[in-house]
């Protein structure tokens, strides 16, 4: 069916009610919008579903939330698990408890019952309600950072990770399979909730939950000794970390702690950033503003569904310095894995340190240093997930820390996504532990490097929008997987990674090796002096990335380094993006 035909089967059909065909009335002179709203279905990938809020086939609304929600249940019907139930949680972006009850009734209409958070709440607690009330599955209705315009549906399996093989393909392809939408069942609140197919969860989870992160905690003792003195400003960004990060703090004695008043209450139109994400300036400029007022040693912010945490730090000097997903994940490793080690006095044989081929270097040189395995993974904290879950069934090797380089990380087993509530703790906990010693976290930090190496990691991306920008977005992938670049910014390429062909190809002998990861499209160019270079499409966003590392003498020379690597991706962007 054309778009022009799907477009007129809404405008038409009474299955959809009359704002939805409002909206479309509204846009019958835009051609190109009415193009780009059902020229294709929204894709349910490998993280579910993510797209502009609005009315039509590519669009996040009631329905195509309904899709995705009938091909997970007739998944879960082909499993023969319906009795486990699902459970949803969301976050505080337009639509999202209106798509949550959409989800649920849906499933409850399959004969599948919905456990449904009675309000907003964060990311790594609907991975652990998953696991915490044996559920076959989890949905979680959040478009994390993005833009206020956005929603998404993020699907969770029984494990509690996002979905990975061969559940994620099962599910792509039945919700694919389901083409007709007045197919797609559903039934009243009421009635499901008589047919106990519906049920509200909150204070009980919660509780188990936080239960859960005070086990993590390794220095209990240096929160007690100084925690009157240590001074937190913390901000939600519009978004569900409020309630569970000041709990967690207030419980372990954390006295000091100053929430972002404006961006205190959950807003889905995040009116104080133009997007809700802790890795842009803007989301700390109010968090600072408050932090310089009331001198303080830490300033975090999690993302609206609080799995990213974004920090600050302040020196000696009262300077206060931005540390990176890939700074704060190595101080955190650091941390834990150290101090486990100094408790227990040694570590575990079999200890796995994770991260994603994107993260820092530097990580390698952490499991090196303290003797444990590092394990690399594809991009996305799923694959951190799955290797947990390889440990639980397999009988083999065990968790230390994992974290990727997008400002996620995971303490702990309770949960098998990122959880940026666990890490608000264990920061504000290594804080505390690191001025027992007389230092703060950027004395820390300058202490990584200085054992470590001058490690500096950085991002470079462009946003290509609409049907076009996809195909640029594949041709660049496509021109540097013909045609792989021999050197950059002055650094030989050793290896180039194909993750989409499952090769690696040593550059100077032509010898070809599999990768031992699933089929991804990424191309990853290991260099000279431990840089390197990677190339991927966002998963979630219409952008594709590029990320990059060097290592310096110093942390100026790897600036200086970082920068100039930097300046040569983007002329590589932009001849690519001209040609």
């Amino acid at each position: 069916m054309e778009y022009k035909e799907r477009y007129q089967e809404w405008l038409s059909n009474p299955y959809f009610d009359a704002d939805t065909k409002a909206e479309l009335e509204s846009i019958k002179e835009d051609e190109n919008e009415i193009k780009e709203r059902f020229y294709t279905d929204l894709e349910f990938g490998t993280a579910g579903l993510r797209g502009i809020i609005g009315a039509g086939t590519n669009r996040m609304n009631i329905y195509t939330v309904r899709k995705a929600t009938q091909g997970l249940a007739n998944y879960i019907q082909k499993k023969g698990n319906m009795q486990k139930g699902v459970a949803i949680a969301f976050d505080s972006r337009r639509m999202s408890p209106e798509f949550a009850e959409e989800a649920a009734l849906c499933l409850a209409a399959n004969g599948i019952k919905a456990y449904v958070f009675e309000s907003l709440r964060p990311t790594p607690e609907l991975s652990f309600a998953v696991r915490k009330l044996s559920c076959i599955a989890g949905i979680n209705i959040t478009a994390s950072h993005n833009p206020p315009e956005y929603n998404g549906y993020k699907v969770y399996w029984e494990d509690g990770a996002q979905i990975t093989p061969p559940h994620d393909k099962g599910i792509m392809d039945e919700v694919k399979a389901v083409e007709d939408y007045t197919t797609m069942k559903t039934m009243s609140l009421e009635k499901a909730k008589a047919a106990g197919l519906y049920e509200s969860i909150g204070a009980e989870v919660d509780d188990a939950y936080i239960a859960e992160l005070k086990k993590q905690v390794q220095h209990q003792d240096a929160i007690d000794a100084v925690a009157k003195d240590l001074k937190i400003v913390y901000s939600p960004l519009h978004g569900t970390g409020n309630i569970p990060a000041r709990r967690i703090l207030k419980e372990l004695g954390f006295e000091n702690v100053y929430v972002v008043k404006e961006q205190e209450l959950p807003d889905g139109e995040f009116p104080t950033v133009s997007y809700p994400n802790p890795e842009a300036a803007e989301a700390f400029e109010l968090g600072l503003k408050l932090a310089k007022e009331v001198d303080a040693d830490i300033v975090l912010a999690t993302d609206p569904d609080a799995d990213r945490l974004g920090v600050r730090v302040k020196d000696k000097d009262g300077v206060y310095h931005t540390l990176t997903g890939n700074m704060s994940g190595c101080l955190l490793a650091d941390y834990e894995i150290g101090q486990k080690k100094e408790r227990e006095g040694s570590l575990p044989e079999d200890g796995k340190l994770i991260k994603t081929i994107v993260t820092s270097n530097m990580a390698d040189a952490i499991a090196k240093y303290y003797g444990v395995d590092l394990i690399e993974c594809l991009t996305g904290f799923k694959y951190i997930g799955q290797q947990i879950l390889g440990f639980e069934t397999g009988g083999k090797g065990e968790y230390l820390f994992g974290f990727e380089e997008s400002y996620g990380c995971l303490i702990g087993t309770h949960a098998r996504d990122k959880d940026a509530i666990v890490a608000t703790m264990a920061l504000c906990e290594a804080a505390a532990y690191y001025k027992t010693k007389g230092m703060n976290l950027w004395d820390a930090m300058v202490a990584l490097y200085d054992r470590y190496g001058y490690y500096k990691d950085d991002i470079q991306s462009i946003t290509l929008k609409g049907i076009e920008g996809l195909a640029k977005i594949q041709e660049i992938l496509e021109t540097l997987r013909k045609n792989p670049p021999t050197e950059i910014a002055g650094y030989k390429v050793l290896r180039a990674r194909d993750y989409k062909a499952d090769t690696i190809k040593d550059m100077e002998t032509g010898a070809v090796t599999g990768t031992g990861l699933p089929s991804s499209n990424v191309l990853y160019y290991d260099l000279t002096d431990d840089a390197w270079l990677c190339v991927r499409p966002s998963g979630t966003e219409p952008k594709v990335k590029f990320y990059y590392g060097v290592k310096g003498t110093s942390l100026e020379d790897a600036d200086t380094k970082s920068a100039a690597m930097g300046k040569e991706v983007l002329a590589m962007i932009d001849e690519m993006i001209t040609a």
